[in-house]
């Protein structure tokens, strides 16, 4: 299995088409192929494949993996090609390869699966009329694969961001741009922005078969109704996590569910996997291979939803349910239920100075940033800047059905908990207010933190 959740496309009985013809779509393939080789062409052959940790993958092997996928399902899956590497199901297939043995697998040395990675580009942007033509496997057009490759590649490049963060390797450096550190931020916090309250509605949870593409976990849109509650307007900070922190939260058992207690225990966590303390007292966070100051201003990274949990029951409030999020992100007052926003801001498409995504800035930026992307009910941040937990098991919908990739969600339902949002890594071309993320409540790798809820709306 692969470690991350890498979200494929569903329809279940229902023909879906991607938005974008083949020929629209090869652009954007080379630009992404352009960001993946940008994310490792800085690593050594040591680094690329890095320590065997159960959070990570070997880069060398990713990479391998981010072309295989492309081949089987654009090429061969669809255009019914023969395989371009006589043993690449082997080497790549994440659904039949286990994690652990990718460290020892013949992979393709550096020189050879960048030559694999460029054959298949070429031979998919060679037979961009063939996409095109209307064939269908299973109900699904050619461009529909282009698309879940590209968004596929999207994920795992945010992938590669986290493991190079796990494994302290320095920050990304794209061509034409340096990386910002954090500390060359703002550091001082706004006036607290406080709760919005979100009045009862009902709200059509998920996404409709006429959206232009959709991901099985969130097929289909279901109405659910919504009793009046009241959100965080921001994300929680690093300030605020810190008095968790200082108050002693780690240690009281009664902040903690049983398995966050386990969990706690067996790792002997004291504070985010990535802070420490200096001898001064001074608080530190490791930002890739630089240890920096804890930024005040930013909102707290790398938490799992175990110290979520517990950080709500400290201050006296709760994480939202999906459901919760979504509406707050989406819905207007009196709003019809049958109506509801893309993006929190409105229909039209990210831009920077609504949400933080697509490494812009290289980091995160400070929780009361970016108030042109506010949504309806004045939440901050709702796209972009970082992932956020909610309160709910990852489940399937009413009308879930299995895509062209069958082990992508189904396998992972009840075992992880549901994150919206998308952070500052993140593809502006996949995400969106419905969109689905999910991870086991213990980890706490990515690029997560939360917003919070008052206990009573």
């Amino acid at each position: 299995m692969e470690t991350g959740p890498w979200f494929l496309p569903n329809c279940g009985s229902m023909t879906l088409r991607s938005s974008r013809s083949a020929a629209e779509l090869i652009p954007a393939l080379r630009e992404a192929r352009e960001r993946t080789l940008a994310l490792v062409a800085d690593l050594d052959e040591q680094q690329l494949m890095g320590l065997s940790l159960p959070l990570v993958n070997p880069l060398r092997w990713e990479i391998g993996h981010v072309a295989w996928f492309y081949e089987y399902f654009v090429l061969r899956y669809f255009l019914g090609a023969e395989p371009i590497l006589s043993d690449g199901d082997a080497l790549y297939n994440s659904a039949t390869v286990p994690h652990d043995p990718r460290w020892a697998l013949p992979l393709l040395d550096r020189d050879s699966t960048l030559g694999y990675m460029q054959r298949v580009l070429d031979t998919i942007c060679e037979r961009e009329h063939e996409l095109e033509e209307p064939r269908d496997r299973d109900g699904y057009r050619g461009p529909y694969f282009m698309e879940l490759a590209l968004l596929h590649e999207g994920m795992h490049d945010e992938a590669f961001t986290y493991t190079r963060q796990t494994l302290g390797y320095p920050a990304p450096r794209f061509p034409g741009r340096e990386a910002a550190l954090p500390g060359h931020r703002i550091e001082e916090l706004s006036p607290a922005l406080g709760d919005a309250h979100v009045p009862g509605a009902t709200l059509y949870l998920g996404s409709r078969p006429t959206e232009p593409f959709v991901f099985d976990n969130e097929q289909w849109a279901h109405p659910v109704e919504v009793k009046p509650f009241a959100l965080a307007r921001t994300a929680v900070s690093n300030r605020e996590y810190l008095n968790f922190v200082e108050d002693g939260g780690y240690g009281r058992r009664d902040l903690w569910t049983a398995e966050g207690w386990w969990w706690r225990n067996s790792v002997g966590a004291e504070h985010p996997v990535y802070w420490q303390q200096g001898p001064n007292g001074e608080w530190l966070r490791r930002n890739f291979d630089h240890w920096v100051s804890l930024e005040a201003a930013l909102p707290v990274l790398h938490v799992n939803w175990y110290e979520a949990d517990a950080f709500c029951r400290w201050a006296g409030r709760r994480l939202p349910t999906e459901v919760e999020w979504e509406l707050a992100a989406t819905g207007t007052p009196g709003g019809d239920a049958g109506s509801k926003r893309v993006y929190p801001w409105g229909d039209e498409a990210p831009t920077p100075d609504r949400a933080n995504l697509d490494w812009a800035v290289m980091g995160t930026l400070p929780v009361s940033a970016l108030p042109a992307g506010d949504s309806a009910f004045g939440c901050r941040q709702m796209i972009g800047n970082v992932w956020e937990w909610t309160a709910t098991d990852f489940g399937p919908f009413p009308g879930f059905a299995p895509g062209p990739y069958k082990e992508y969600s189904e396998p992972w339902f009840f075992g992880h908990k549901v994150l919206r949002g998308g952070c500052w890594a993140t593809r502006s071309r996949l995400i969106r207010s419905a969109y689905r993320n999910f991870y086991p409540p213990d980890r706490r790798d990515v690029w997560a933190g939360f917003r919070t809820c008052a206990l009573d709306g």
